[in-house]
């Protein structure tokens, strides 16, 4: 593999991550805020491993006997990029060859993020897993991706549903989570389909100064009576998560705290308690498991 594709530091470290293999475990918590690394790591038993290089924070350690990782992301899919490709290469490439190895190591990824709510019957302060993303970041369109004939039906039901998806400058992309994880949080929390944003503002149909050409369709969803295929929710990750998850044979979930009801225009009052509940129970299923 060329060196400028496996980038290593003059030290064998992954570049943007700043690690070395062995340095996190297959049980790996993901933030998007670099401050939340240290709000999940201190509920661990013993942590015998921080590692912090520009928005990437690294902790490592021990709840009980079960390894845990939990690393900061930063936000959007193209730093979902950076990250994934980069676990991936610590566990799954020799770092001395530059080859694959000839064993695969599963890892498990859990989200642990913010989200604004697209319905009102989705309230503040809530827990919502998805189980799918709908992406409009674009990300997977530049990985070769084998046509997955269950996703793609599903995805024209979404379309069907919605018909100002069409209407958008983007194509749109369908990604799924892990069902064994799905199944460790359902009886928790609420469950629905995700749209993963490549922006904050215009893109998650907000209108500061300039105009958004969401806001129809954002009016659709929230008339929209709740069902399988019902869009719930809006954040910046989770389709990058579950795409190149599946692509590279890894395990992923997004769990979310609600914080805005974008159709009551409301937000969360009491943010950090309903983030640290979040991810006590998060943590909480992951060891039991």
């Amino acid at each position: 593999m060329a060196s400028a594709e496996l980038i290593l530091s003059s030290n064998g470290r992954i570049y943007h991550l700043d690690l070395l293999p062995g340095e996190i475990s297959s049980n790996i918590i993901l933030v998007g805020d670099p401050g939340r690394v240290s709000q999940v790591s201190k509920k661990f038993d013993k942590v015998f491993m921080q590692r912090i290089h520009r928005e990437f924070i690294t902790h490592t350690g021990l709840i009980g006997k079960t390894p845990v990782s939990v690393v900061s992301t930063g936000i959007g899919t193209d730093n979902i990029d950076i990250v994934i490709n980069e676990l991936d290469a610590l566990v799954n490439i020799d770092f001395k060859t530059g080859k694959p190895k000839d064993t695969h190591t599963t890892l498990t990824f859990i989200r642990i993020g913010t989200s604004g709510s697209l319905h009102e019957s989705i309230p503040v302060d809530s827990f919502l897993v998805n189980t799918h993303s709908l992406g409009l970041d674009n990300l997977l369109s530049f990985y070769d991706v084998e046509n997955n004939q269950a996703l793609e039906a599903f995805n024209i039901k979404i379309h069907a549903k919605y018909p100002a998806l069409g209407q958008l400058p983007v194509k749109t992309y369908l990604t799924a989570a892990d069902e064994s994880l799905i199944g460790l949080f359902k009886e928790d929390m609420q469950t629905g389909i995700t749209l993963t944003a490549p922006g904050f503002y215009g893109a998650q149909g907000r209108q500061l100064r300039l105009k958004s050409r969401m806001r129809n369709l954002l009016e659709t969803i929230a008339n929209a009576k709740r069902e399988e295929t019902s869009l719930t929710n809006f954040e910046m990750e989770t389709s990058g998560i579950y795409g190149l998850c599946a692509l590279l044979n890894h395990k992923a979930v997004s769990c979310n705290v609600i914080l805005a009801n974008r159709p009551l225009n409301i937000f969360s009052q009491k943010a950090n308690e309903s983030i640290e509940k979040l991810i006590d129970l998060v943590l909480a299923r992951l060891i039991k498991e």
